[in-house]
């Protein structure tokens, strides 16, 4: 996968040099003004997720300077989305190297993980030791399951949004949320918005700025209906009641995570 970032990064590596000189304001920020630490970006992938969430990431992170992405399952074998499109890992967890940035999609399919102890214990294992952890739409239901969200401000998909509080999050409606290491994006597309703040985290403003332009992102979108807050009524109801039985799954798993988690949530 790392191939793909091609000459666009070998550019971009300069630019991010020349930042190595900005003041200093954090560790974390240290260590993305420092051009020669090379990164190893981790993107877990799994049944019945919403693949832009991994891809729409992975297109912005693909070409971080001077970094490798890992695109990694609970095994190496071909899976597919929840839409059918077949996406296959290059790592099993065990083969998963130690991380600088840990990056969790969302989809339907993250029911199943929510409760699979392999999987958040990895996830637990790589986020104390990673730079930041970034969680993309109901990604941020899988590592609240994994305790990582705890006294955490963080978003997710509307849909799913109330349900944070289960996992002791600090809801905070926003497109892309950063609460020290913890990074997360609302719903689906809003991975590529949060995927360039994880680029300037790493690399600067201007690398990320560098990668925006090379992707050509400036949406314009033909209708204004993109959030509960613009959508006509009619649209709303209608795509609330498509996602109620999924919803009502989630708010079943997400209060088990709560009891297990010793979350008190009221109301």
């Amino acid at each position: 996968m790392a191939t793909r970032r091609g000459f666009l990064q070998q550019g971009l590596a300069g630019t991010a040099a020349g930042l190595a000189g900005v003041p200093k304001r954090t560790a974390q920020a240290a260590a993305a003004e420092d051009p020669t630490g090379h990164l190893h970006i981790g993107i877990l992938i799994f049944p019945r997720m919403d693949q832009i969430d991994f891809t729409g990431p992975f297109e912005v992170l693909s070409r971080v300077p001077d970094s490798t992405v890992h695109v990694f399952a609970k095994d190496k074998a071909p899976l597919r989305d929840v839409k059918g499109l077949i996406l296959t890992p290059e790592e099993s967890l065990a083969e998963v190297p130690p991380l600088d940035v840990l990056v969790v999609p969302g989809g339907p399919g993250q029911e199943a993980l929510m409760e699979d102890e392999e999987v958040l214990a990895f996830l637990r294992d790589r986020a104390a030791k990673a730079q930041y952890v970034y969680s993309v739409c109901t990604g941020a239901l899988i590592c609240g399951a994994a305790g990582l969200l705890k006294g955490v401000r963080a978003t997710t998909h509307w849909a799913s949004f109330d349900l944070l509080r289960y996992f002791g999050a600090l809801p905070t409606d926003e497109r892309v949320v950063l609460d020290g290491k913890h990074l997360s994006a609302a719903g689906v597309t809003a991975g590529i918005d949060g995927a360039l703040k994880l680029a300037a985290l790493l690399r600067g403003d201007l690398a990320a700025q560098a990668i925006q332009l090379g992707i050509e992102y400036a949406p314009e979108p033909p209708f204004q209906s993109g959030t509960p807050k613009t959508a006509p009524p009619e649209v709303l109801e209608a795509a609330r009641s498509a996602t109620a039985p999924l919803t009502k799954q989630r708010l079943e798993t997400a209060r088990r995570a709560a009891a297990r988690l010793g979350v008190e949530v009221k109301g």
